[in-house]
């Protein structure tokens, strides 16, 4: 696994881009998170002019828009997107595909500037409408061990664990290198939130 070459996160302090291994969590009271305010957010379905938007996006977070999750391999710009846009900005992408009969995200990030401001919420929801639409039963997410502001926020929107798949990201990459906070990426965390009645 190598360093990825975008700063995931801002430290709330003094303003300075984070990579994952550098990044510590804080807590606070809702008063005290600065800049916390949802902005306004437009989501709708990625258009073909979003695409080098979207190849951006990924390229920053994961070096290349490939993400291996649930056991297979999906390309970002062959997925279903949703974009999010905020004062006329791209502020975030959600990449959607069906599996095991269930939506899966794929890929869900949201640009550092927006992080906090109601974007990825709004992400989800709209994700969540769509399974529901379709008559699937459930949304599903695969995060890693490491990955606990994600762990976080998608209990905090109705995600539960489902599958723990123990040892699958180290025997992946060859080895357990560190993750956000210095944590060793170990296994992938499989969540999952019932949209409507199978």
């Amino acid at each position: 696994m190598t360093e990825l070459p975008f700063p995931h996160y801002r430290c709330g302090e003094c303003g300075k881009d984070l990579p994952l291994t550098e990044a510590r969590l804080t807590v606070t009271c809702d008063r005290h998170q600065p800049g916390r305010a949802d902005v306004v957010v437009e989501v709708r379905a990625a258009a073909r002019a979003d695409r080098h938007d979207i190849e951006d996006i990924c390229d920053r977070a994961l070096g290349e828009t490939e993400v291996d999750v649930f056991g297979r391999s999906f390309d970002v710009l062959e997925q279903e997107n949703l974009v999010a846009v905020s004062e006329g900005r791209f502020a975030g992408v959600i990449s959607l595909a069906g599996d095991g009969g269930d939506l899966a995200v794929v890929l869900l990030s949201v640009y550092p500037d927006f992080q906090g401001h109601g974007v990825g919420s709004a992400l989800i929801a709209a994700a969540a409408s769509i399974a529901a639409e379709r008559g699937l039963p459930a949304v599903k997410v695969a995060i890693s061990n490491d990955d606990v502001p994600s762990f976080s926020f998608y209990q905090r929107h109705g995600f539960v664990i489902d599958v723990v798949a123990k040892g699958l990201l180290a025997d992946r990459y060859g080895s357990a290198e560190p993750g956000f906070s210095g944590i060793l990426v170990r296994d992938e965390i499989r969540l999952r939130r019932p949209v409507c009645r199978a």
